[in-house]
């Protein structure tokens, strides 16, 4: 009975260890290539619109979530390949932890579209801003595990859509400007902090 307890002590701080360890490494999932790509695409949305500007919700809502899905699936796409390449367990380990604690502000975001489209239309105005907001709580829940100077991308996207909700004038004028602003600069920010200090020392060594 002795050897079983002492088995089990070292199987659990062993896990402990791993567990340490997982949260002092910097996931390296993310390329700055594919986040800069996103937010180009949302800059290039929100001028489409801007040119010819949706006269209903549906033209308005249509182009944006094709983009997110669009996003979704390049970085999705990405990390795929990047769990099945990984030299190590505590890298997939890693990725895994990062996906649990940004999916559930995704999965917030777009069941508050479905609310909203479907019971509350005359507050589809709003959803710009609390898409940011959203996302930047979700940057923010997995900085820890991301390279110094997420918290700055993740304080933009909070800031934003704040601001976009107190500030900007409800109308389908002003909400493809307030996307291309949270997303387009709110990504490329995302790729300068990967470029910087992932990928930068990465090619110089």
């Amino acid at each position: 009975m002795g050897r079983d307890e002492t088995l089990s002590e070292a199987l659990a701080s062993i896990g402990q260890i791993r567990l340490q360890m997982a949260r002092a490494e910097v996931f390296r999932g993310y390329r700055s290539i594919t986040t800069a790509v996103t937010g180009l695409v949302a800059i290039g949305v929100c001028l489409f619109q801007s040119w010819w500007p949706p006269v209903t919700i549906e033209a308005y809502l249509t182009p944006w979530l094709v983009a997110a899905a669009v996003g979704l699936l390049m970085v999705g796409g990405e990390l795929s390949v990047r769990f099945r390449r990984a030299a190590s367990e505590l890298q997939r380990e890693l990725m895994l932890r990062v996906i649990e604690h940004f999916v559930p502000c995704l999965m917030a975001g777009g069941l508050l579209t479905f609310v909203l489209y479907h019971f509350a239309p005359d507050a589809l105005w709003i959803l710009p801003g609390l898409w940011a907001v959203l996302f930047g709580l979700g940057v923010f829940a997995t900085r820890r595990m991301l390279p110094h100077g997420a918290s700055a991308v993740g304080g933009w996207y909070l800031l934003s859509g704040l601001c976009g909700i107190a500030v900007i004038a409800p109308g389908p004028a002003s909400a493809p400007w307030q996307m291309g602003i949270s997303f387009g600069i709110g990504q490329l920010m995302a790729a300068g902090v990967l470029y910087w200090n992932l990928e930068r020392e990465h090619g110089t060594n």
